[in-house]
């Protein structure tokens, strides 16, 4: 402590002991200012009353439970601090002047159920979430709940009459003719008419195969340019929109491509004609001209038609490849045009007089199963029958692989050809040929014989023997 604290201490007890009373506050100076004691004959700080009732109990006594009497006891007034034994009384908690019992609850509030009522992730049409009132409507006279009914679906139509592919004017609906009347009408087909025209086009191709190759290939130009317009025009008839001058100019340029060049030169034609056919739709003003399914259906006629006849121009190649080899391309096309002949003939002749078990019904009902096992029989004793006067296909393993290929992949491609018919609702593709329909219906089949056939070639090569 400081020296100016000792001194004032010093003087203060100096001061006590004067005659004179002690002045009983002290100056501390700047630090604590100054302070006053109290003096011996002031007032007690606590007084207590002079009843011991008003006196608060001493806490060493137990609780006595009373409620004091600053508080008014309500009914429904719960003790803050109840005592050992004792149940706490109810609480109104409504805020009215009823007490509510535990044992007596009141009778809950009814409230009507919300109709029309939708949940966000659940079905509204579902029969567990349709309102009662309707169920109740469809409540019979025996008091049983028959199982709802849905509504009708609602069909949108499109503006403009336009299809629902989006890609032209809807053309008028045709009527489908049952299954029962094809079959009938397929075996009333004109006989002598078709045969007239078979035998011409036969002594046509005779006639080029005798001039070479160059003369076949004139022959296979021209039928798959005509295949190609009657696909495309068939196709357009029935609300598509492909683009019909890319789709030609791909099925006449890719077999003259492959007989100039080779089969290295057929993706070149193909991504020229898949970009010219996008270009075609870009031009377009809208969406609505279905780029998509009308590109898809262009490409579909480049390739079904100018691809797989591009390997009839490959097999005709063959003959260009050097001295010797001249007879090898037309002899091998020769064969496979004799065989598929073979197989149509002999498929539908037996067929129609045997004929019980369909191939694929809900494709065409007069294609069966007997005519297919007549077609393979007839084709095996034709081709066997012509291989004997070829001087390229020589041996009976080479004659039974070609009869073989003709058998399975002939009726296939008819099968896939009269599929697209049945999708498109059409008979025909085209009236050309009076009794075959038209060149595409005459040469489904040899379209899907000729890749195979050019490749079993190439593998066998009849020339080495």
């Amino acid at each position: 402590m400081s020296d100016d604290t000792n001194d004032i201490f010093a003087n203060n007890d100096d001061s006590t002991q004067g005659d004179k009373p002690s002045d009983p506050s002290l100056d501390f100076g700047d630090e604590f200012g100054l302070v006053k004691f109290a003096d011996d004959e002031s007032a007690p700080a606590i007084s207590f009353p002079d009843n011991p009732a008003d006196q608060l109990p001493h806490w060493t006594q137990a609780p006595t439970g009373e409620i004091p009497k600053f508080i008014e006891v309500a009914e429904d007034t719960i003790s803050p601090t109840p005592s050992y034994g004792n149940s706490r009384s109810n609480v109104n908690v409504t805020g009215s002047s009823r007490r509510i019992e535990p044992n007596n609850p009141p009778a809950p509030v009814s409230r009507d159920q919300r109709e029309s009522r939708i949940s966000i992730g659940t079905d509204p049409t579902d029969e567990r979430n349709r309102p009662n009132s309707l169920v109740a409507s469809q409540s019979d006279a025996s008091g049983n709940n028959p199982k709802p009914t849905r509504p009708a679906q609602v069909t949108r139509t499109r503006p403009s009459g336009r299809s629902d592919s989006g890609t032209g004017p809807r053309s008028p609906q045709r009527s489908r003719t049952p299954i029962s009347a094809r079959q009938d009408s397929a075996s009333a087909r004109d006989l002598p008419t078709a045969t007239a025209v078979g035998a011409l086009l036969g002594a046509v191709y005779i006639a080029a195969t005798i001039f070479g190759p160059v003369a076949v290939m004139v022959l296979l130009i021209l039928a798959l340019g005509l295949a190609s317009f009657e696909f495309f025009t068939q196709t357009s008839s029935t609300g598509y929109q492909p683009a019909m001058i890319v789709g030609i100019a791909g099925c006449v340029a890719a077999p003259l491509a492959a007989y100039w060049i080779g089969d290295a030169a057929l993706p070149l034609v193909f991504v020229f004609s898949f970009i010219a056919g996008a270009v075609s739709f870009i031009g377009t003003r809208s969406v609505e001209s279905g780029p998509v399914p009308n590109l898809g259906l262009t490409m579909l006629g480049i390739v079904w038609v100018g691809l797989f006849g591009s390997y009839g121009a490959l097999i005709l190649r063959l003959s260009n490849s050097g001295p010797g080899f001249e007879n090898i391309g037309t002899d091998t096309l020769f064969l496979v045009v004799v065989g598929v002949i073979a197989n149509d003939v002999a498929a539908f002749f037996v067929g129609a007089a045997t004929g019980r078990t369909p191939l694929r019904a809900w494709i065409s009902p007069s294609k069966t199963m007997e005519g297919f096992v007549g077609g393979a029989i007839g084709t095996f004793v034709v081709v066997i029958m012509v291989g004997l006067q070829s001087d390229t296909w020589t041996k009976l393993s080479q004659w039974l692989i070609i009869a073989f290929v003709i058998s399975i992949i002939g009726p296939l491609g008819d099968l896939t050809e009269s599929m697209f018919k049945r999708n498109m609702d059409i008979k025909d593709f085209g009236t050309l040929l009076r009794g075959h329909g038209g060149a595409l219906d005459r040469f489904d089949s040899m379209l899907f014989v000729l890749p195979v056939v050019y490749y079993v070639t190439l593998v066998l090569t009849p020339w080495a023997s």
